[in-house]
């Protein structure tokens, strides 16, 4: 039996926090009111702004929802405009001024700095629209870069950033970040051209304490303030999330190791695949743990897949996170033991390096880490193919015996593919006790 597909898509809930932005509306960093603006589409931009603040599980207060409502009756649109930007400023991590010439500048906003370990946080950013620009408003930042570079999980930030040819390896501990602007329904894509509108940006830290960022913002190639004043640096304080115990038993109520897919009300996934590295694969949403290992995870709900491969059963559930520590089980059931009857499941074409994995900061993952997914999948045997990509690192790993991690019944074996030669009309063979490269 081979497992190599990526399970059906699960859904979440999570109840993210404003970060008490809106008791932080320090006037030392108040945004400049915007004149001049229709009311009209103001108002209908603003309504969608709170139905997504809503969706998200991150609504404005009651009492600042009532004051929208009542600016948003007022007869004069400048003092009504006004209203609604006093009211909603303050939950503005950032401002975003773009010029008649479509270059873009930022400001820091009032709302309280604040993040939560593994876990995402929800701002918004002012945006004063002088050019009328339609086009896509792109945060990204030099410490979102994913932690790998040459894998399949390239980010708005890695396109930024990252150069063709540069052999530099950045430090990882820079790296803790991962952004995203909220563009889905109920709001759009691409900015209106209203010269005043608010957009969301969600803010995800993989570590906590005290931690800097630099965040930038364009609308395209190109459109970066002359002096450089289209990023801000700013200085986060991260709160520690809660560890969560995860008790993995078997059908036979035996420890065990599983596949777990994490997601919150948003689909987004926990931990972030672009913060992976090895055992935890970024190119795929499921993580591997065994019983007794923990993750850590911020407070809120979620829902968790589980299961061990095709001979058990995918199951759902609910979890609610205290973001204290908590202990979570999970009680697999198979529905099939092929071994039984004399048949093994196994995979005799896996790969430790190319394809979608990456080649920094290391030539793809080693064997610990390729055992952990065989033995979350319940493969028995996996049969770990060296080739074209980081053989000459990976080559040292082929012995002609079974790796020193196998663990009976469980076997890993370091084998070659040679691609090409005929290959593409036999297909790739499996050659069974292969002594020699």
């Amino acid at each position: 039996m081979i497992c190599r597909n990526v399970l059906g898509w699960v859904t979440g809930a999570a109840l993210l926090a404003w970060s008490n932005c809106a008791l932080s509306a320090a006037e030392s960093r108040s945004l400049p009111i915007v004149r001049g603006v229709e009311l009209q589409p103001l108002v209908a931009q603003v309504r969608r702004v709170i139905e997504a603040t809503d969706y998200l599980g991150t609504p404005l207060s009651d009492a600042d929802k009532q004051a929208l409502e009542t600016a948003f009756k007022k007869s004069d649109a400048d003092e009504a405009g006004e209203a609604i930007q006093r009211v909603l400023d303050k939950y503005c991590l950032f401002g975003v001024d773009i010029n008649p010439e479509s270059r873009v500048k930022v400001a820091p906003g009032p709302a309280k700095p604040e993040l939560a370990e593994k876990g995402w946080r929800q701002f918004l950013v002012k945006v004063h629209n002088e050019a009328g620009v339609t086009a896509e408003l792109r945060a990204v930042s030099p410490n979102a870069l994913s932690l790998y570079e040459g894998g399949a999980g390239s980010t708005p930030s890695d396109k930024a950033y990252r150069k063709r040819g540069d052999a530099s390896r950045p430090n990882p501990a820079e790296l803790w970040l991962d952004l995203q602007m909220f563009s889905k329904q109920p709001l759009r894509e691409l900015l209106s051209g209203l010269n005043l509108e608010y957009r969301i940006l969600q803010l995800y830290s993989r570590d906590a304490g005290k931690r800097e960022a630099k965040i930038a913002f364009n609308v395209g190639q190109g459109t970066q303030d002359i002096g450089y004043r289209n990023d801000v640096d700013a200085l986060f304080d991260v709160l520690p999330a809660g560890k969560v115990t995860l008790h993995v038993l078997d059908e036979n109520g035996q420890p065990t190791t599983a596949m777990f897919i994490i997601r919150d009300n948003q689909g987004r996934i926990y931990p972030s695949q672009a913060k992976r590295l090895a055992p935890d694969f970024g190119f795929h949403p499921q993580v591997y743990r065994a019983d007794g290992e923990t993750e850590k995870l911020p407070a809120g709900e979620y829902t968790i897949e589980y299961t061990r491969g095709p001979e058990y059963i995918a199951k759902t559930e609910p979890a609610k996170v205290t973001g204290k520590k908590q202990s979570l089980a999970f009680k697999l059931e198979r529905w099939i033991d092929p071994s039984k009857f004399g048949w093994w499941s196994g995979d005799h074409h896996i790969h430790a390096a190319g394809c979608a994995h990456y080649t920094k900061p290391t030539e793809g993952v080693h064997a610990p880490d390729m055992m952990r997914h065989c033995l979350g999948e319940d493969l028995k045997v996996g049969c770990n193919l060296t080739w074209g990509p980081c053989f000459d690192y990976q080559k040292q790993f082929f012995t002609g015996k079974d790796d020193k991690v196998s663990i009976w019944p469980y076997l890993l074996h370091y084998d070659v593919e040679v691609s090409g030669f005929g290959s593409h009309n036999s297909g790739h063979l499996c050659l069974l006790r292969l002594k020699q490269e």
